[in-house]
């Protein structure tokens, strides 16, 4: 099986698409894990990339695409996979299916993780990390006993700065915009398929389960 995962920053889609790795024992291909694959590896496209991430440039999609066509070629991706992270452009996207469909292969389904925006800014909002020793809490689904202050060191608990509502919302609305045209390609083809992401983990994974005509109950 073939499977694209889209949602925004939040939403839960990294768990998910590990869950369904597991579950239907194909690769999860994350773009950030392939571009830092790339370059340990030193092969041309990770040089490629190397070159822009280190001048503080994005990696332009034909060497994003290159990755991507590379990482699906080798043997663990004859079954399927599940792309996390790729493609991000309408872009993207059409190179993706020319690739797959030039090798006979298309595919089955891209799972769009849906989560209203409050709940999404009080999931990410409510990170707490120390750094000190590592731990991370949540001031709602996962408090520390003695508030803002870390269960193992007693240090004072911190807010990442892209954690602060300000940053959420910009990335939000990056998300929203890039993403809506991209959902409206898969739409059109038909394989476009909406997930609540609002219920629980493993309703949610139930919920795929069932889109993917697999009983995951």
């Amino acid at each position: 099986m073939r499977l694209v995962m889209m949602g925004p920053p939040g939403a839960g889609k990294g768990t998910q698409a590990q869950e369904i790795s597991r579950r239907l024992d194909i690769p999860h291909i994350s773009t950030g894990d392939m571009l830092r694959v790339a370059i340990r590896s030193g092969n041309e496209v990770g040089r490629k990339a190397k070159e822009y991430l280190e001048a503080g440039r994005l990696v332009p999609d034909e060497v994003v695409i290159e990755l991507v066509k590379d990482r699906l070629s080798r043997r663990d991706c004859d079954e399927g996979f599940i792309l996390d992270g790729f493609p991000r452009t309408v872009n993207q996207a059409t190179a993706l299916d020319e690739w797959l469909e030039g090798n006979g292969l298309r595919l089955d389904a891209v799972l769009d993780i849906e989560v209203p925006r409050d709940l999404l800014l009080e999931r990410i909002t409510g990170r707490r990390v120390c750094l000190f020793c590592g731990n991370t809490y949540h001031t709602v689904y996962n408090p520390p006993r003695v508030p803002e202050h870390c269960d193992g060191c007693s240090r004072e608990l911190t807010q990442r700065l892209d954690d602060k509502e300000f940053a959420v919302r910009e990335r939000l609305a990056a998300y929203d915009k890039q993403a809506a045209p991209l959902k409206e390609y898969y739409r059109r083809r038909g394989i476009l398929r909406e997930i609540n992401g609002a219920q629980p983990i493993e309703q949610v994974g139930r919920e795929i389960g069932k889109v993917l005509g697999r009983d995951w109950s």
